[in-house]
């Protein structure tokens, strides 16, 4: 299975509490923190929710 690797972009600051749950469960805290993720749907659709956020680096 490949993987993905998932950065913040922008600061976790005026998101709502949801985008920040979706963010918690990525792990992701701080900006430019960079994450690798199995590819999987639910993954996809995690960062479909925060896509404003994030961002899929190669």
């Amino acid at each position: 299975m490949t993987e993905i690797k998932v950065k913040l972009v922008r600061s976790r600051i005026g998101t709502t509490p949801a985008q920040r749950r979706m963010l918690d469960s990525l792990g992701l805290k701080r900006r430019e923190m960079v994450k690798t993720f199995k590819d999987t749907p639910a993954i996809r659709g995690i960062i479909a929710k925060v896509s404003h956020l994030v961002a899929v680096v190669d």
